[in-house]
């Protein structure tokens, strides 16, 4: 199959939000394009004291409503239209859920596999160095994303105050939390989504035991696994970069994340059959829940799908030539915008707690959070069911509203 790019798909969620809402074209012109595109390189020493130059992004795309939000990812396919997808879908999420940001996205062309650990300090160092005074609490504040953690956080707020010449918790989110980070935010993405979830299942009349497909074993995929489970859902499969495990009577998700923190792999669990990552998508499950990696869902494999509820817990997992199948089909898509935003509303949680220096414990995050998330499902579903569309054009029209009057009262 020939390479989807997300930004036309980006492109076309926008195009068909802005019909319904018959969106001012200056407002829209203005959407269509990011504010700022960084293209830089980043030479790292490398332990054979070799020095090999590494290819980074950041796209600043609108901060009308605060400053820039959005992860860093290292994957050695990062591309600047991937960025600038991120960097969009960003500042419609962070509009969706309600929180005074803008949107952004970051990225480096790497494997990060394949590097030591002190080769992918030097690298993050490098990052912020190259691009810090386009950074800050106040004008773009980065997180984690794929293949990037608390540490590699940590290590880019250490330079970046460094840089400055004073101690910046605020500029980045997703920190350890001996450094400003914040209570639950490891969850946050994951917790937020089984909100969603549970929200989604009681207006859609699920009983107990309803059954969910989760593709994406990662950070995101296996905490949503686990509070799914506690819940009451029955997780019949996973799966990881590997391949998928399927048990139509459910899955053990803790004895699964222990079996394949051991071997590695969910391959070979015990009582389960080996499927691939394709296959999983077109199990018959009530749930779906793609949390792996972007346009997984496409027009060559919509019609098989089975499930009557996706909560889209990657970026982008769903192509627009999807979409329009599954919304034909009857099938609830309860967009990444909405569904994997609770990661940004906790960060917008631990931004404020480093620039007030007050700090929650986690029962108090978590109850933030799931105000929050409550709250923009109702919204959601509301506008859904008035404008008579689908969930995701429903996110978008609630975002672009807000994005637009924020503009037009700072005069853009």
């Amino acid at each position: 199959m020939a390479k989807i790019n997300p930004f036309k798909n980006a492109m076309s969620q926008l195009a068909n939000a802005a019909e319904i809402l018959n969106l001012d074209k200056s407002v829209l012109e203005q959407l269509k394009n990011p504010q700022r595109i960084l293209s830089v390189s980043i030479p790292v020493k490398m332990d054979n004291g070799e020095t090999k130059v590494f290819e980074g992004f950041r796209v600043q795309y609108n901060d009308a409503r605060g400053p820039f939000k959005g992860g860093i990812r290292y994957h050695p396919q990062v591309d600047m239209d991937e960025i600038k997808a991120f960097g969009f879908w960003m500042t419609i999420k962070n509009g969706v859920v309600g929180v005074p940001f803008g949107g952004g996205k970051g990225g480096v062309v790497v494997d990060p596999k394949k590097l030591s650990k002190g080769e992918l300090e030097r690298l993050s160092r490098g990052y912020v160095r190259s691009l810090y005074k386009y950074l800050g609490p106040q004008i773009d504040c980065p997180a984690p994303d794929v293949n990037t953690n608390s540490e590699i956080m940590g290590w880019m707020v250490d330079e970046y105050s460094k840089l400055v010449g004073k101690w910046t918790p605020g500029m980045i989110t997703g920190k350890p939390l001996s450094m400003g980070g914040s209570e639950g935010r490891e969850e946050a993405t994951g917790f937020g989504g089984v909100e969603i979830l549970k929200a989604a299942a009681k207006e859609m009349r699920f009983k107990k035991g309803a059954t969910v497909a989760i593709q994406g074993f990662g950070n995101v995929g296996s905490f949503f696994a686990s509070l799914a489970a506690d819940a009451g859902f029955r997780v019949v499969a996973v799966s990881d970069s590997k391949g998928a495990v399927y048990n139509p009577k459910g899955l053990d998700v803790a004895a699964l994340e222990s079996y394949k923190k051991q071997t590695g792999s969910l391959k070979g669990f015990a009582g389960t059959k080996d499927l691939t990552n394709e296959k999983l998508l077109e199990l018959p499950v009530d749930i779906l829940v793609p949390a792996a990696l972007e346009n997984q869902i496409h027009g060559n494999n919509a019609r098989k799908i089975k499930a009557r509820v996706i909560i889209e817990m990657a970026n982008g997992p769903t192509t627009p030539e999807a979409d329009a199948i599954l919304h034909k089909k009857g099938v609830w898509v309860i967009p990444d915008v909405l569904a994997n935003s609770g990661g940004v509303a906790t960060s917008y949680l631990e931004w404020t707690q480093n620039l007030s220096g007050f700090y929650w414990s986690k029962p108090e995050v978590l109850a933030k959070l799931t105000k929050y998330m409550l709250a923009a499902w109702k919204e959601v579903l509301s506008t859904r069911n008035k404008h008579k569309t689908d969930f995701r054009n429903a996110a978008f029209i609630i975002a672009i509203n807000k994005i637009a009057q924020a503009m037009k009262s700072r005069g853009v």
